[in-house]
Formats: structure tokens, C-alpha cells, sequence
């Protein structure tokens, strides 16, 4: 038998040997370079058995794309051996990052277990992967437990077919795996394993933010209810208003400043431990009011380290856990980096000497209309693989786009996604995505002959591709538009291969003309896409400045519908927030088209209506507006709505700009918005019946849109597809353009 996937690190060698002794069956097995290899010999009947349990009971964490058999002659073995590893060029999937199991946790909080209280503790069914791993395969020689020698009792766990730790590679306990200490912005060292993390409980109880390396980077935290430790977090780190993740002891903490539906229970409870979005409590007085303000959902999740279980226990409160790093940089991983980058936000770190090799940060979910979204791909969940139809293909590297950066590989049939990068905006954060990419290849022993990138001239990725073809001028260059690797993203989740209706809404995309495209709606294939309607053009003001500000985005709007006499007339909020002179100026601007570019931009719209609801300030971080604009839709129910016009092949929103003028409550302006949205999408859908319709897109990730468009799409019998293991926004980009190099560069001869 020849079984591929997940099929390595994650107890299957074990698995089998315990399988192949319950059925009385003699052999062996073992890891190559594309899985596992398994010989065995016995009664008929306990083999088909075996190989029914093996396809219908595997380990947890393994998944399997392949399993192959073919019958061959009696070897006469009389027992059953796991036998050493075989390797050639590795072709088998990592898995990911898991959070500690409840075996662990048992043993960690059982004061007769040598690994009580072991904020290191791990089995075949937990703990690090991907973080540790240098290259493949994953064998503790080749991950940053190297460095620790087994003890003999250790060892002797770890070389046990029947027992749970039979390789697991980070196997250790007190006697010989890692150690904590508790560091000073001075590097000094103040204390060490167990008073190390009272300390830093200590440290919390008195308001101070902290930082704690975890598996993928140090998080900062604080007290969740302290109000003074959060605005100090948020001072000193420049973060005014964007949300923060909080930490919960147990579910039943989290179920008393939430309200937690089944789905996002079982969520937060599972093996990946993600930050689930819940939505708020009214009358919680637990948790500060600035954690997450003027929204109406938390992002809140379970400790999922020994580490993080160990603090939250001794704490008995809520913290806060958001990543440690400068505003669209990476995650930090080394203890110097984050004192040099960080040094007014955090004075002391609880830090250990495992090294993070692979950067990864928490992944971020929510529950909506019956599904699970993924919207942040990294810990637990990436590196995200699996197979294709094409199984024989170039090597295709993608490269992504420029927000929410993700890269993603294409190779004999295999499609593996890196986790979230980051916003490739600094120095920095290149620095990261270049590794990134230097990683999976050296994994994968991967030299692209397919690069693909965004059409952006100004992307970074895009910069990066043409200078790899000018040193490899071997390698072909492929350039993908970006809404339509939106809608192929969705497609490649799903192995799609029809034409779909799809709509792209998002903030930002280069267009085929070269306007800045945002509210798409496009005929795909695998091969090609046709755009049948957009968003009406529109001007932003100022370009970039434009989109931090959302007075100007609005004020563009009016420009399209009203004179400046009628605009100076206007008695409203909005138009006062200007000066005479300000709305002069702007008025110029457009006019000769100084520094202001065209969109079609759903994103953008979300953002004028943000504006023209009475939010003047501007934005604070990304998806601000539509994130306000949902919250105040949720509270505020309605079945009204504005309308939006179809004109020959684009969308007006003229008549809707102008009904919003003469709204007076700001939450009847957000749900009439968001009906108007839903409404749009559904007339559009009608008019190409018997097309399955896709979804893709940042302004997808807004639920209230969503639950309206889907009930909708249900009410009509409407067949609608939307991402779920795959972000819908940017970070799915790259499994999009992956997607498209594989059908341009394979015939029929190629596919299984």
C-alpha cells in the first residue's frame, strides 16, 4: 500500500503498527519521500478490514489525498516492524501547528505526572510543526529540537511503537527540553521556569503589558479587564481603535461576554485553537469597552500552548494576546528584535530557548449562514495543502498581492499554501516574504519554471517576479488580474471547473484598463473571465490620502451628482465638516484630475457611507468602515432598502447617494446600504440563470451581507459558492493565480 497527504508527523507510522497487530497481520512500513509505504501479510478478511480502518479511521491529524494497493507474493514475515524512513526528493505535506490535546493538558495538571506543570508538554497529537521545521522530512534532526538530547526516559517514549510520543519530534520534559526565563529590557535574566511565569502573571495583575513567545512569535498582553492596561497598550503601540484579540481560560468564560452559536463553540474548542469573531454580549461588564470599540464582535480564543494554559490558570482573567509587531511588519520571533522594535510598548518578556524557525501567527475564523470562513490562514490551519485534478504540471510559484500576502507553490499534482505573511509595506515585511518563499522551495526541494504575480505595476510581488525572470530568464512570467484570482481562488477550493457568475468586491485590484478596480462582476473560467457588469466609476481624491480618508471618498461622490452651489447648500454634518476653501480645493482637483485616480470600488463606496453616517475621523485601520457599518446593521434590523441602478454593464449609485442625504439615523443608513448590496447581487444573479454564483472578496467577509445574500440565494434556489479553508480576501490571491498557471500550462494528457 502506497497512502499520501498529511500522512507524516502525526502518529500514521504508529497508527499502522498498532492496526496490523489487532488484525494479526506481519509486514512493515515506512516514511518515503512521498508518504508512507505499508507491507503486510495475513488472513484476507483482517487485511480488508485493516485497509477499511485505515481509510475510514486515520490518526487526527492525518489526511489522506491517496492510497494506493496491488497484491504481491507472500513474503513469509512472521511480526510486524516499523523499519527507518527512506527518503528521496520529500513531496509529502506538513502538517501545521496543533494546540495541546486533552491528553496533554490531564498530564500537565496531574501533580503525580513527571511533566506536571511542563509548559512544554507534547504527544504525536499536538504541539509544534511547521514552526520548528527546517526541512523535510520532519525528523527532530531537522527541526530546532536538535539542539535537545532526549533523557532516557524521554527516549524511551519516543521509540515506543505504543505509546502516543512514539516520534513525536518535540518530545522533552524538566530534565532535558526547553527552559523559561523571564528577560528584562536591560537582557537581564530576573527569573526562571516556574517563578519565571508567576512573574509575569505579576506583571499583568498590575497593569503592565507583557510579551510571551509562543509557538509562532511573541504575543503582547495585558489585562482584558483593566481599562488603563489596555489604553496603554493601545497608546504605546499606536492602535487606537483596532480590535484586539482576547484569551479565555475555558468556553465558559468566553460564553459570558459572547453569545457563542454551536458551530463557533465547536470552532474554538478545536485541534487549531483559531480566533473565532463572537458576536458581543450587551450587557457585559467583564471585559473594558476599548477591546473592541464601536463594533459589535470580539475576537476571542482558548490557550493552546502548555504555556499559555499555564498563565491563564494562574491568572483566573481574560488577557489581551495580539501579535507582537510594528504596523504592517511581521510577527516578531527573537527576543532582541522585539526590544529593539518595541521598547516603549513592552519592558519584560517571558521568553524560552526553542527557536522559532517558521514565523506564524493566530488564525482568525467566523461562523456565518452555516459556514466557517477563514479570514487570517496561518496557525494550525497553514501550511494549507491539497491535491488537483492536474497531476502533471510545471513547478508554479504564486506570488499573491500586496495586502494579506500568502504565496502559494503548484507541483505534481500538490497545491500548498503558505500561511499570512503580512502587508508587504516596509523593508521588513520583504525581508519576511522572501524567507517565506526560500522556505517552502528548500521543503519542497522546489526551483519554480512558472512564476505568477498580480497585474499591479506598483505591487511589490509584482517588482519581485520581473526581477526573478531577468536572473531566470528560463522561467516564464504570468501575470493574473486580480479580481479574477479572487473568483479562481474560490474555484481552486472547490477543484470548479464550469463557468460561474462571480462578484469581486473588495477595496483595491488593478484593471484591465488600469482603473482601480473593487466592484466586479465577472463570467470565469478556469482558462478566462469576461466582465459583464462594475461598480460606475469614480474618482478618489488625493489617491492613497483617499482611502484613510473617507470624507474625501463621499465628498468625490457628490461631486459626481450635485454642482458646488448645491453642495455649499447643503445643511448637513458632513458638508460642515469642511472648509469653503477645503471643498474648493477638492473640487479642482477632480476636475483636472490632479492626483486623484478612478475606482469601481465596493470598499470605497462602504467607506463614503461610513463618512456620510457622521464618522468624519480618519480611518484607523483597515475595514474600519465596513466593520462599523455592519455592526450598526446588525442592532439595527430592517427589511428597507436604497437601490442601486443597472445601467448597460455597470452599477450606479447615484439615486442611493442621494436617499442617504436625507437619512437621518445613522444605523437605518447602514441596513438599508447593506439591503441595497444583498438586493443588487441577487438581480444581477437572476439574469444568468443556471450559473453557479461565487463570492470572493474582502467585502464578503462582512456576515451581515453575507447571511442577506445567502438567504436570498436559498429563497431563489440559487447554487452560490463561497471560500471556507481559503481566505476571501487578498490572501487567497495567490491560490488564484496558482490556480490559473496550472489549467494554461497542462493538456488533457495531464489530468488523473
Amino acid at each position: 500500500m502506497k497512502v499520501s497527504g498529511v500522512v507524516q508527523g502525526v502518529g500514521f507510522r504508529p497508527f499502522i503498527y498498532t492496526l496490523a497487530k489487532k488484525y494479526k497481520l506481519s509486514g512493515f512500513v515506512f516514511n518515503d519521500g512521498s508518504g508512507v509505504v505499508i507491507e503486510v501479510e495475513g488472513e484476507n478478511e483482517n487485511i480488508i478490514n485493516f485497509i477499511q480502518n485505515i481509510e475510514t479511521s486515520p490518526p487526527p491529524l492525518s489526511r489522506i489525498d491517496a492510497c494506493s494497493s496491488e497484491a504481491i507474493e507472500l513474503k513469509f514475515d512472521d511480526e510486524f516492524v516499523i523499519v527507518n524512513s527512506q527518503y528521496n526528493t520529500p513531496l509529502t505535506m506538513l502538517s501545521p501547528d496543533i494546540a495541546m490535546c486533552d491528553e496533554c493538558k490531564r498530564e500537565m495538571f496531574d501533580s503525580k505526572n513527571r511533566r506536571y506543570m511542563y509548559p512544554f508538554i507534547n504527544c504525536i497529537n499536538c504541539g509544534p510543526r511547521y514552526t520548528i521545521v527546517e526541512h523535510l522530512p520532519y525528523d527532530r534532526k531537522n527541526t530546532s529540537m536538535k539542539s535537545f538530547e532526549m533523557c532516557d526516559e524521554c527516549r524511551k517514549e519516543y521509540e515506543d511503537p505504543t505509546n502516543r510520543r512514539y516520534h513525536a519530534q518535540p518530545i522533552s520534559c524538566y530534565a532535558c527540553g526547553p527552559k523559561i526565563e523571564l528577560v528584562s529590557l536591560m537582557d537581564e535574566c530576573s527569573a526562571k521556569d516556574a517563578e519565571a511565569i508567576e512573574k509575569i502573571c505579576d506583571c499583568i495583575r498590575e497593569g503592565k503589558t507583557v510579551a510571551v513567545k509562543g509557538l509562532g512569535g511573541f504575543h503582547l498582553i495585558c489585562d482584558a479587564t483593566n481599562e488603563k492596561a489596555v489604553m496603554l497598550l493601545r497608546i504605546n503601540k499606536h492602535r487606537p481603535t483596532k480590535p484586539l484579540a482576547v484569551m479565555f481560560e475555558t468556553i465558559q468564560d468566553i460564553q459570558k461576554v459572547c453569545t457563542v452559536s454551536k458551530r463557533e463553540k465547536e470552532l474554538l474548542l478545536s485541534k487549531e485553537r483559531p480566533i473565532v469573531l463572537a458576536k458581543k454580549k450587551k450587557n457585559q461588564n467583564l471585559l473594558c469597552k476599548y477591546i473592541a470599540p464601536n463594533i459589535n464582535t470580539i475576537g476571542v480564543f482558548l490557550p493552546y500552548t502548555p504555556l499559555h494554559e499555564l498563565i491563564l490558570k494562574k491568572l483566573k482573567s481574560p488577557i489581551v494576546a495580539t501579535s507582537a509587531n510594528l504596523s504592517d511588519e511581521p510577527i516578531i520571533k527573537d527576543q532582541r528584535e522585539l526590544f529593539q522594535k518595541l521598547p516603549l510598548v513592552v519592558g519584560v518578556s517571558l521568553n524560552h530557548n526553542r527557536d522559532i524557525v517558521n514565523g506564524c501567527d493566530d488564525s482568525v475564523m467566523m461562523h456565518v449562514a452555516n459556514q466557517n470562513m477563514t479570514l487570517r490562514l496561518a496557525r494550525g490551519f497553514a501550511p494549507l495543502s491539497f491535491t488537483t485534478k492536474i497531476k502533471k504540471s510545471k513547478n508554479i510559484l504564486a506570488l499573491g498581492a500586496q495586502q494579506k500576502s500568502t504565496v502559494t507553490l503548484a507541483f505534481n499534482g500538490n497545491i500548498v499554501m503558505s500561511p499570512y505573511i503580512g502587508d508587504l509595506n516596509t523593508v521588513d515585511s520583504m525581508e519576511y516574504f522572501e524567507r517565506t518563499i526560500e522556505t517552502f522551495q528548500r521543503f519542497y526541494n522546489f526551483k519554480a519554471d512558472v512564476v505568477v504575480c498580480d497585474k499591479h505595476p506598483k505591487y511589490e510581488t509584482t517588482k519581485w517576479a520581473k526581477k526573478y525572470i531577468q536572473k531566470n530568464p528560463q522561467c516564464e512570467l504570468i501575470q493574473v488580474q486580480h479580481h479574477y484570482a479572487h473568483a479562481l481562488s474560490t474555484m481552486a477550493e472547490y477543484n470548479l471547473d464550469e463557468e460561474v457568475l462571480a462578484f469581486c468586491f473588495d477595496g483595491t485590484g488593478y484593471g484591465d484598463d488600469g482603473v482601480l478596480w473593487g466592484g466586479e462582476v465577472i463570467l470565469a473560467t478556469n482558462y478566462n473571465y469576461r466582465r459583464v457588469y462594475h461598480l460606475e466609476e469614480f474618482l478618489l481624491i488625493g489617491g492613497e490620502k483617499a482611502i484613510k480618508e473617507p470624507r474625501r471618498v463621499a465628498l468625490s461622490l457628490l461631486f459626481e451628482i450635485f454642482s458646488l452651489e448645491e453642495i455649499y447648500s447643503m445643511q448637513n454634518d458632513f458638508v460642515a465638516s469642511f472648509e469653503k476653501q477645503e471643498i474648493q480645493t477638492l473640487y479642482l482637483m477632480r476636475k483636472r484630475a490632479i492626483n486623484s485616480v478612478k475606482t469601481t470600488s465596493v470598499g470605497r463606496l462602504f467607506d463614503a457611507l461610513y463618512a456620510l453616517s457622521g464618522f468624519l475621523e480618519p480611518l484607523q485601520y483597515e475595514g474600519e468602515s465596513g466593520m462599523v457599518l455592519e455592526s450598526l446593521s446588525c442592532e439595527f434590523q430592517t427589511k428597507k432598502k436604497y437601490k442601486f441602478e443597472l445601467k448597460n454593464d455597470y452599477i450606479s449609485c447615484k439615486n442611493l447617494i442621494k436617499s442617504v442625504l436625507n437619512e437621518e439615523k445613522k444605523e437605518l443608513i447602514a441596513g438599508k446600504f447593506i439591503n441595497a448590496l444583498a438586493d443588487i447581487i441577487l438581480q444581477i444573479s437572476l439574469q444568468f440563470p443556471n450559473k453557479r454564483v461565487v463570492l470572493s472578496g474582502g467585502v464578503f467577509q462582512n456576515a451581515d451581507l453575507l447571511k442577506r445574500v445567502i438567504a436570498m440565494f436559498e429563497k431563489n434556489s440559487i447554487a452560490y459558492t463561497i471560500a471556507s479553508k481559503v481566505p476571501v480576501n487578498d490572501s487567497g490571491i495567490s491560490l488564484g493565480q496558482a490556480f490559473y498557471a496550472l489549467h494554461q500550462n497542462s493538456s488533457k494528457d495531464d489530468y488523473e
